[in-house]
């Protein structure tokens, strides 16, 4: 890695520190956090981000999606969804979380040796296409979990009549519910499609190497449409509703990057 990717991620580390403790430290004041100076740690540590993992990605032999780099390819994503969102409503409890695993992937980068998975996305469009896909269904879905936990928390302090902990800077639970489903619906679709793209324009699609992820991947869409015709028709919300995203959630993550972590990290050391 060269010194000016790591003068990058260890800036961005920085500043996602930065952005992290601000909220932590305030985040149930009667004042809230000190918004401005999350915000602007959040945007420098977000365009650091960028700076560092565009030259991780992009290399003279072609584009490097090493477990590591997708990981923050993805982590990059959700960050700027969740900051922007965050703009506009209150998502207080979710800045912490995201922006201290953030932090955490710049930390890794920064440790942990880098890999080479080369690939040539300029001459296969359609491949580029069904990952593009898979990569937005993936970070939309985890912040349809992270939405989950969110009005799990609020529902559980509401119900307990616990408001100190229940603040403006918090979403009501109607509308974190409702942001919740439509992310999870927005996702489902994207991952159908993902998953559609894969199965037709992949010559590969059902060969050894991608047969567990193709499988975990197709009952995750499952689970996750099974979930958005339950909410939709039968009124599923609350404890199952929470389960069954977690569940998707976890099998679509096991189909991403179960395997990879197999091959480029545990037998790599023996």
């Amino acid at each position: 890695m060269h010194m000016s990717t790591v003068l990058l991620s260890a800036l961005a580390l920085v500043a996602y520190l930065v952005a992290t403790a601000s909220v932590s430290l305030r985040i149930f004041h009667p004042a809230g956090p000190h918004f401005k100076t999350t915000f602007s740690a959040a945007s420098l540590a977000i365009v650091l981000h960028m700076l560092a993992l565009t030259a991780l990605l992009f290399t003279a032999d072609g584009q490097n999606f090493s477990l590591l780099n997708v990981i923050s390819l993805i982590c990059w994503l959700i960050t700027v969804a969740i900051t922007v969102i965050a703009l506009r409503t209150p998502t207080i409890l979710l800045l912490p979380v995201v922006y201290g695993f953030a932090s955490l992937v710049q930390l890794a980068t920064l440790v942990t040796p880098q890999y080479s998975q080369i690939q040539h996305f300029e001459q296969h469009l359609s491949l580029l296409t069904h990952i593009f896909l898979a990569f937005i269904a993936y970070a939309v879905l985890v912040m349809a979990m992270l939405y989950s936990l969110q009005v799990t928390y609020i529902s559980n302090k509401l119900k307990r009549k616990d408001f100190t902990a229940v603040s403006r800077h918090m979403p009501p639970l109607v509308y974190a519910e409702k942001l919740q489903f439509r992310l999870l619906l927005t996702g489902t679709i994207l991952l159908g499609l993902a998953l559609l793209s894969g199965a037709l324009f992949m010559d590969n699609w059902l060969a050894k190497d991608n047969l567990h992820k193709n499988v975990l991947s197709f009952i995750a869409f499952l689970v996750f449409a099974l979930l958005c015709w339950g909410h939709a028709c039968q009124g599923w919300r609350g404890k199952t509703a929470n389960m069954l995203t977690i569940s998707g959630s976890l099998l679509l993550t096991l189909a991403y990057f179960g395997s990879r972590f197999v091959r480029e990290v545990l037998l790599d050391k023996f």
